[in-house]
């Protein structure tokens, strides 16, 4: 994984990933709380499938931030460091599509 010291592209919408994150936690704390209770199956089931669609709706706007900023720059600087974000996107893609 490679880190960077230039501004990450979720920079300006930071606060709101944060919420989103504070609520997917909740939820995952939710989940522990039915568990210890003995919820049954089925609902247990249906909340971890909203935990799961909350992680990938934040994983779809990091990454729309992350083409619009990141790659987009290195696009216009052009060179290694265009193919380099080129790469690191697909990478991401492949890996969302495949969880």
């Amino acid at each position: 994984m490679e880190t960077t010291t230039a501004r990450p592209g979720y920079a300006d919408s930071r606060d709101d990933q944060l919420k989103r994150l504070r609520r997917i936690e909740g939820q995952v704390r939710g989940l522990h709380r039915m568990i210890e209770s003995d919820t049954y199956c089925i609902d247990v089931l249906t909340q971890i499938s909203a935990a799961t669609r909350a992680l990938e709706a934040l994983a779809l706007v990091l990454l729309d931030e992350h083409l619009s900023h990141c790659v987009a720059a290195a696009i216009e600087s052009g060179g290694d460091e265009a193919r380099i974000k080129m790469r690191e996107a697909s990478d991401a893609i492949a890996r969302l599509v495949k969880s």
